[in-house]
C-alpha cells in the first residue's frame, strides 16, 4: 500500500478558554485532496497552524511520509514541503507583491528577479497579479491572490488550503480547481478547508469533519448531498431561510451621479453611478473583486467625503456628502466592510471595546452618558451580540485577534445589526462562515428587511444575493448596471453584465435606480 504523505495521531491543543483539538486523527495520502469540514470554531485553522509549524500541540504526533517530525516553525514545515494560504493574510500592506512574496520564500530572491516568475504562475493558475503594485491598494479578493500565488511558487509536496475562494469569482474559482487537480495528479496532497459545500463535493476525494475540536467523523463528499454534509457538519438540521415579498417605502439612500477618482493608482474610478435604496427593501450589488467596491463602499460610508463636481449621496433627503463616517453613523447609516481584522474590528481591543467603537454612536446603546464609557452597559452590549449571533469565544474580554475568521464576521455583522440603523450597507456579510451561520446572518438581514430598514449588500457570492435581493445590480469597471427585481434576472444573466456587458438583456434600459 502507499504511504501516507500526512499522518495526525491522538493531536490537542487546549487555550486557557477553549479546547481547540482534542484527540485529533487525521491521514492525508499522496496526490488526495482531502477537505476538513466544521463550523466556525471547530478547531479547523488551529489544526493546520499546527501542520505548518504556527502552533505547537499539547499531545500527539505527526508523521511524515512514514516517519515521526517535529514541526517546530513554518521553515521546517517549508523544508518537509508544506505549504499554506491562509484565512487572514499575512502580508505586509506598505510592500509590493513581490516584495510580499520574496519574503515569504526560503531562497534569497530579489523582487525584480522574482516578479516574471510571479507573473507566469499567477497567469497560468487564472490568478492576475502585478508583481509592482502596493499590497494596501488591493482589494480582498486581490490579496488573496497574492497568498496563494506565494503558495504555489514554493512547489509544495503539500499544500494547505484555508478558504481559499472565499472572495474569488467562479470563473477564478474553476480556474483554481483545474490547476489543483492537475498538482494532485502529479502526487501534491492538498487540505482543504472550505465552507462552500457544493466546492467540497466537486473538488474533494475524503472529508474529515470536526465538530467541537473532535473528529465527529468523515465521509466521502462525491457520495454526499451539500445538505447531509451540512449536516453532518453542524450536527442538526439545516436552518432555511425564510423571506416574503413586501412593498418598500420611501427612498432614504440616493446615490446621484457619483463620479469619483480613486485615491489608489491601481484603484477604479466610478462612474455616473446613481441608485436609489427604499425602506424596507434589500438591494444587492454582485461583482468582481477590484472593480469599484472599495471605492463605492468608501464614497457610501463616509470614509472618504465627497469633493466638490463628484456627484451627491443623500440620507432622508439630507445631503450627506461632505460628512465623515461618525456623522453619518449619528444620521441611521451601519456599514460592514469586507475586511475583518483592521477595518471592522481592532485585533487586539476586546470584544467589548470593539463594540464600543462603532456602539458609542447611537445614544440608546447607553454605552456612553455625559461622555463617560459605561462599562456594564458595553459588557452587556457584546455579550448579548455573542448570545444572539452564536459566536464562539471566551467572553467579552477575548481579544478580537483569537477568534476564528467566522466567529469574528459573526461578532461584527452582530454588533452591526444590534445598533439598529436605519439603513445598512454590508460588504461580504457572510465571507469565511459556515453555512449554519451563514444562514443565521442571513434571516437577520431579512429581518432587518421586515422591520423596514433600508439594506444595501456588495457580495462576491451570487447565490446569496439571489437568496437575499428583491433587486440586484452589477458594479463592473466602476460602472453601476440597472437594478432590476431578482425574480426577473438569473444567475448566468447577472453572470455576463459581471464581465461588464450591461447591453445584454437590457442592463442599463429603465430607470430603476432614479427615485421616484
Amino acid at each position: 500500500m502507499t504511504e501516507p504523505r500526512l499522518q495526525m495521531l491522538g493531536i490537542s491543543k487546549i487555550y486557557p478558554s477553549v479546547v481547540a483539538n482534542a484527540d485529533v486523527n487525521l491521514t492525508v495520502m499522496p496526490g488526495e485532496i482531502h477537505a476538513v469540514l466544521g463550523e466556525n470554531g471547530a478547531g479547523k485553522s488551529t489544526l493546520m497552524k499546527i501542520i505548518y509549524g504556527v502552533v505547537k500541540p499539547d499531545d500527539g504526533q505527526i508523521m511524515w511520509e512514514g516517519r515521526q517530525v517535529h514541526i517546530n516553525s513554518p521553515h521546517d514545515a517549508r523544508k518537509l514541503g508544506i505549504g499554506m494560504v491562509f484565512q487572514h493574510f499575512a502580508l505586509f500592506e506598505t510592500l509590493t507583491v513581490a516584495e510580499n512574496i520574496a519574503l515569504a520564500l526560503d531562497e534569497k530572491t530579489s523582487p525584480a528577479a522574482l516578479a516574471p516568475r510571479i507573473r507566469a504562475v499567477s497567469e497560468q493558475y487564472g490568478l492576475p497579479l502585478d508583481p509592482a503594485r502596493l499590497v494596501h491598494s488591493m482589494s480582498v479578493g486581490e490579496r488573496q491572490r497574492v497568498e496563494i500565488v506565494r503558495c504555489l511558487l514554493q512547489s509544495p509536496k503539500l499544500l494547505i488550503m484555508d478558504e481559499p475562494t472565499s472572495v474569488l469569482t467562479p470563473d477564478a474559482v474553476l480556474k483554481l480547481f483545474e490547476s489543483l487537480r492537475r498538482l494532485a495528479a502529479e502526487g501534491v496532497s492538498i487540505v482543504y478547508i472550505s465552507h462552500k459545500l457544493d466546492e467540497i463535493q466537486t473538488l474533494c476525494d475524503k472529508a474529515t469533519v470536526l465538530r467541537g475540536g473532535r473528529v465527529s467523523g468523515t465521509a466521502l463528499p462525491k457520495q454526499e448531498s451539500a445538505r447531509s454534509l451540512a449536516e453532518l457538519m453542524i450536527g442538526r438540521e439545516l436552518p432555511v431561510c425564510v423571506s416574503t415579498p413586501q412593498q418598500p417605502g420611501d427612498v432614504v439612500l440616493h446615490l446621484d451621479a457619483l463620479n469619483i477618482e480613486s485615491d489608489d493608482p491601481f484603484g477604479t474610478r466610478l462612474k455616473d453611478i446613481s441608485l436609489a435604496l427604499r425602506a424596507g427593501e434589500i438591494v444587492g450589488i454582485a461583482g468582481i473583486s477590484g472593480n469599484g467596491q472599495q471605492e463605492l463602499l468608501k464614497a457610501i460610508s463616509g470614509e472618504r467625503p465627497l469633493g466638490r463636481r463628484q456627484g451627491a449621496i443623500q440620507l432622508f433627503g439630507q445631503d450627506v456628502g461632505a460628512l465623515n463616517a461618525a456623522q453619518r453613523r449619528q444620521r441611521g447609516l451601519g456599514f460592514v466592510p469586507e475586511e475583518r481584522l483592521g477595518r471592522g474590528a481592532v485585533p487586539d481591543l476586546s470584544l467589548a471595546d470593539n463594540a464600543l467603537l462603532t456602539g458609542y454612536v447611537p445614544p440608546a446603546t447607553g454605552m456612553v452618558k455625559r461622555g463617560l464609557v459605561k462599562r456594564g452597559a458595553v459588557g452587556a452590549f457584546a455579550r448579548d451580540v455573542i448570545e444572539r449571533f452564536k459566536v464562539k469565544c471566551g467572553g467579552e474580554r477575548s481579544a478580537a485577534a483569537s477568534l476564528s475568521g467566522g466567529n469574528l464576521q459573526k461578532f461584527i455583522v452582530g454588533r452591526e445589526i444590534m445598533l439598529a440603523p436605519t439603513v445598512m450597507v454590508f460588504a461580504q456579510p457572510t465571507w469565511g462562515v459556515d453555512i449554519g451561520a451563514a444562514m443565521l446572518i442571513r434571516q437577520a438581514i431579512i429581518d432587518m428587511r421586515n422591520a423596514g430598514v433600508a439594506v444595501l449588500v456588495l457580495s462576491e457570492e451570487i447565490e446569496e444575493l439571489f437568496m437575499l435581493s428583491d433587486r440586484i445590480a452589477v458594479l463592473a469597471d466602476g460602472r453601476l448596471s440597472r437594478a432590476v427585481p431578482t425574480v426577473d434576472t438569473s444567475i448566468n444573466e447577472v453572470g455576463v453584465w459581471m464581465s461588464g456587458d450591461f447591453n445584454y438583456q437590457g442592463a442599463v434600459k429603465g430607470d430603476s435606480n432614479v427615485p421616484a
